[in-house]
This record gives C-alpha cells, structure tokens and sequence, in this order.
C-alpha cells in the first residue's frame, strides 16, 4: 500500500507541470521546494473571458496549500448567445478544476452570473477545509460594453 502510495505521489509531482495553461512559476525561495504556479484559462463557454489563477504547488508533497488568487478579464468578444448558454443558477458551475492533493481536494473555479448587475463572477476555491476555513478569491468580469449587456434589463429595477 505504501509503494503504491509513493508511486501516486511520485506521478502527481511529474504530471503538475505538464499542464499546457501554466503561463508562469515563481520559486519561494533556495530553501524551499514551493513555487507559485500561475495559470491561464478561457471559460469554455464564454471564450471572451480569460482567468488567471495564482496557486502555491509544494513539489515533493502529497498535498498542496489551499491558497490561491483568481483575475479574469474579457479578452474578446461577449455575446448574447454565449450568456444564453450559461447556468444562471445561484450556485452557476465549476468552468476549471485541478487536483491539490491525493486525498480529494482540489480547486476549482466557478462561474456564477449575477443577472441583476450584468456581471460574470469567478470564484476560485479550495474543496477542503485549510485551518479552519475554506480558502477563497473572486473576480468579476462586467459585461458593460460587450454585445452581450442589454440597456432594459427587466432585472434590474
């Protein structure tokens, strides 16, 4: 059981840099075997919207820290047709996922569309429980000046 752990250990240290969206790694430091890995992504449906998301990855471990940071911005064209497609739930829906440990925790980052300001939020967040507290960042992306923001909006009273 153990071989077998050290084996899963030993492939999840190999497979975190072969993601093809890190866009940046800065080391902690010469005594340290933890960098922050920066990340780039588009939201799947709505392609005009790129996210960067700032992780600690501690090399060597079985379980990264919990913290992360999220920007996203529009990049490119917002239209009507893409927020039509989109969950407009309270809770809306995980648009990026990446494992943090071999013990099922992971972060995730979460679109959620605020209707009543024509606002797309994203919420990046760790699955489990980091002293105390469940470690947390937002960004929001207004859809002011994009095709897809509506003068009557019957939401907003």
């Amino acid at each position: 059981m153990m071989k077998k752990l050290v084996c899963i250990a030993a492939l999840s240290v190999l497979m975190s840099g072969c993601g093809d969206s890190e866009v940046g790694d800065v080391s902690l430091g010469l005594f340290t075997l933890k960098d922050i890995k920066l990340n780039s992504m588009h939201d799947p449906l709505i392609p005009g919207v790129t996210c960067h998301v700032a992780s600690v990855e501690a090399n060597l471990s079985l379980s990264d820290p919990s913290d992360s940071s999220i920007s996203c911005r529009q990049t490119g064209d917002i239209t009507p047709a893409m927020i039509a497609n989109i969950d407009k739930s309270d809770s809306g829906e995980v648009v990026f996922k990446k494992s943090k440990s071999i013990f099922l925790k992971s972060m995730k980052v979460r679109r959620i569309y605020d209707a009543k300001n024509q606002t797309l939020m994203y919420l990046s967040y760790s699955t489990k429980e980091t002293s105390g507290s469940f470690k947390h960042s937002l960004s929001t992306v207004p859809l002011w000046g994009t095709k897809a923001y509506t003068t009557n909006n019957p939401t907003n009273d």
